[in-house]
């Protein structure tokens, strides 16, 4: 006689939504950005409507992901991908790129300006003022992970992560996060306030340019360079691809604020016309 039937393991949670905390920080952080840019067009220049800073997020969505994706791919793997072309769609096993997802924006901006009559400049203001506020979030959602680590330390405040031995490690992740995130959107926080940055066109987009380069490009001596790329992630100098990519930034942004103090305000009294148009003052 066969003795008593063991309970099935069943679950008794028959259906769990698991939610990554980068999913999180990325929904969260499209919708504290979206409710910070339409704060800031409740003051003057209205260059746009909260109607279209809402649709444009559909838009920065697609830019965000298409271009993060392949930037990863071109930037990082290109000889992988070319080798395992399929693997490109596989986003699920992970490999995101800002510079990437930063050009997908830009694109996205220049499109949706264009096709809704809005002058490019002022939309990539808004853009710039709102995205530091995913970046924090992203990097502390980096964190939580236990990726992206930095380099090995014996700084008081070193950090052993999972994934990184039984080192400590600097944890670059919130040192992005300090100074991409928290410093960098009080700055633009500033400069949009009291400095009313927004009647200059490319003002705001210049400074983010410039802050988020110059931060990505400090904390990358201390950020554990990816080892695919390079000899064990380094290249030239000792340099990193981040400090390669990052660089540019900073000078795009440097650029930006140069054209934005040398060309017209936007007028203080005229916030848009009909088709969302704002006209500078001469």
């Amino acid at each position: 006689m066969t003795g008593p039937i063991p309970f099935p393991e069943i679950d008794p949670v028959a259906i769990a939504i698991v939610v990554r905390w980068y999913a999180l920080a990325f929904i969260a952080g499209l919708l504290a950005g979206w409710g910070y840019m339409v704060t800031l067009l409740r003051r003057p220049p209205e260059t746009m409507t909260a109607q279209q800073v809402g649709d444009f997020f559909s838009w920065a969505i697609v830019g965000v992901i298409a271009g993060g994706r392949l930037g990863f791919v071109g930037f990082y793997q290109p000889d992988y991908f070319l080798a395992n072309p399929l693997q490109i769609l596989a986003v699920w096993n992970g490999g995101m790129s800002f510079h990437g997802g930063l050009l997908g924006v830009i694109v996205a901006i220049i499109l949706y300006a264009r096709r809704y009559n809005i002058l490019v400049l002022t939309l990539g203001d808004l853009v710039a003022a709102a995205a530091p506020i995913g970046l924090f979030l992203g990097r502390l959602a980096n964190f939580i992970n236990g990726e992206l680590y930095g380099r090995a330390t014996d700084v008081p405040w070193a950090v052993v992560f999972p994934n990184g031995g039984d080192v400590g490690r600097h944890p670059s992740q919130l040192y992005e996060a300090g100074l991409e995130g928290l410093l960098l959107f009080a700055i633009l926080f500033a400069l949009a306030r009291f400095a009313r940055a927004r009647h200059r066109p490319g003002l705001l987009t210049g400074v983010f340019l410039l802050g988020y380069g110059s931060a990505r490009t400090f904390v990358e001596f201390f950020r554990q360079p990816d080892n695919y790329v390079g000899d064990g992630g380094f290249l030239l100098w000792g340099s990193t691809i981040g400090q390669w990519l990052s660089i540019p930034i900073a000078v795009a942004g440097l650029i930006f604020i140069v054209y934005a103090l040398t060309h017209d305000r936007l007028d203080n009294t005229h916030v848009a016309d009909k088709r969302g148009v704002a006209k500078p003052a001469r």
